[in-house]
């Protein structure tokens, strides 16, 4: 336990002279620490901080999200990709709403759509001081390291291990704060890549600096196969009108909008040639990479088309929240 609160000590210390000053910080809003957790899972904090400071302008309350349609969330959201973060927050904020306020315990927040036992620590113990470790890839490092801990990350095992640990060196009178500085710590001092060793406040402690492991810990098991799809996507224009669909469910960008669109198939007649804009664009999701072909078709009237498509004015197009694939074709569309 003495090595456990002098590791806690030690953090907190560092926190005070390195903490980020972040606009979500000290705000004591449950609704504005946990927009900017769902934001940030997947995303850099530097494109995150703008996109919470627009998000927030935007839908200022959980009752304005709530009362949001789920078009306007998606286009708010449109470039940080994962969209299902902003359809479940959507739906969350109605159930926020239904129940009258925010939860006030890890299981009321950890039953709220998309939430798991990240954001539900995070938001607990920042708005409400609730003393739960919140456990991400930032403390799995500097735990991994430090304690010399090899055991997968990506694991059952490995998750629960890291999770015990967490909880044993978070003193539950400053949760919120061990809770950011393990955050801020893990970002900016011990890092995936040039961790700040020479410097590092545990320096004298950390096993995987003394074993010679920082480039070996964490631990991960083999990534699972990344597959490649070939898409052809066609940006058709006929007196200032253009087809879109939504994106169903089941697969990815879930109702998201884009032009016509076939997948590793020959191309359409459309009765008019067809303007190639760029090929082989690339775009990189988790688990698959996309490669794109962008056309333009101008026909000399609209064209059969498949089930799910509609016409708009193109001077609505930024009405419609698109993927960042179809950002890329719509900007080298001629005007």
């Amino acid at each position: 336990m003495a090595e456990q609160s002098a590791f806690a000590t030690q953090l907190l210390k560092w926190f005070k002279t390195y903490g980020r000053e972040l606009p979500w910080r000290g705000i004591g809003d449950p609704y504005g620490i946990w927009v900017s957790e769902v934001i940030l899972q997947q995303t850099r904090i530097e494109q995150g901080r703008d996109y919470w400071l627009r998000f927030m302008e935007r839908f200022p309350t959980v009752e304005a999200l709530a009362a949001a349609s789920e078009d306007e969330v998606l286009r708010q959201w449109q470039g940080l990709g994962y969209y299902s973060r902003a359809r479940n927050m959507h739906a969350a904020a109605r159930q926020i709403v239904e129940q009258a306020g925010f939860p006030r315990t890890i299981e009321g927040l950890r039953a709220l759509r998309g939430v798991g036992d990240y954001t539900a620590a995070a938001v607990g113990s920042m708005a409400f001081g609730l003393p739960a470790a919140a456990v991400d890839g930032n403390v799995f490092r500097v735990l991994a390291r430090h304690f010399g801990i090899d055991v997968p990350i990506n694991t059952t095992r490995g998750k629960r291990t890291f999770e015990v640990l967490a909880h044993e060196l978070l003193p539950e009178d400053k949760a919120s704060a061990f809770n950011q500085a393990m955050m801020d710590f893990g970002a900016t001092w011990c890092t995936p890549r040039s961790p700040r060793c020479a410097d590092c406040p545990f320096a004298e402690t950390c096993e995987a600096l003394r074993s010679g492991r920082i480039d070996q810990l964490p631990v991960k098991e083999k990534k699972l196969t990344v597959r490649e799809r070939r898409f052809s996507y066609i940006y058709i224009r006929h007196e200032g009108m253009t087809p879109l669909r939504r994106r169903p469910a089941g697969d990815i960008w879930q109702g998201l909008w884009e032009p016509l669109m076939v997948e590793d198939a020959p191309l359409p007649d459309l009765g008019c040639p067809l303007t190639l804009l760029a090929s082989n664009v690339k775009h990189v999701l988790t688990h698959r990479v996309l490669l794109a072909d962008f056309y333009l078709a101008e026909p000399s009237s609209r064209p059969p088309l498949p089930e799910g498509y509609r016409w708009i004015s193109e001077c609505d197009l930024t009405d419609y929240a698109v993927p960042r694939l179809v950002e890329k074709l719509l900007a080298l569309v001629p005007q």
